[in-house]
């Protein structure tokens, strides 16, 4: 099995630009127009749907670029490592859409919320290495511990 790769300032800072540019996009096609014509309960149920993706998208957006954020400040020399850990923690992910919900939004909507979906992804895998990392050090110390003692201790 092969570690994985560490999380370096090149990476974050272009995670950071993507979803920079993907918050972005989900502002600007998240922007209520009158496209939903004539108001009828299929149109209220469609609009109820795109508020409700609109928000899930945008918290998880702005949740991954804090996420970054604290990762650039970390790299920067802006915050500890301890503080990182104590701080810098990726909230759960978003509940997942409803199928019936996706479908009554316009297609480009329905790509756009599965894009930050696996955006989101992506940076959770990032921390859950990254955090894994500090669980399994616990261990390593343990280890080094008893080394040390067994060789002053004879």
């Amino acid at each position: 099995m092969t570690t994985p790769a560490s999380i370096t300032p090149s990476i974050i800072e272009t995670l950071y630009e993507d979803a920079l540019l993907l918050a972005d996009e989900a502002r600007a096609s998240f922007d209520l127009d009158d496209s939903y014509g004539s108001g009828g309960e299929e149109d209220s149920v469609a609009r109820v749907a795109m508020s409700c993706e609109a928000l899930r998208t945008t918290t998880r957006m702005m949740h991954a670029i804090a996420w970054l954020l604290n990762q650039k400040a970390f790299f920067a020399g802006e915050i500890s490592e301890f503080q990182l850990r104590q701080h810098g923690r990726l909230p759960p992910a978003q509940p997942q859409p409803a199928q019936e919900e996706l479908a009554l939004l316009p297609p480009y909507i329905s790509d756009l919320v599965d894009r930050s979906i696996q955006f989101y992804s992506r940076v959770e895998r990032l921390d859950r290495a990254w955090r894994q990392r500090f669980e399994s050090q616990p261990a390593a110390v343990r280890r080094l511990r008893e080394r040390l003692g067994y060789a002053f201790g004879r």
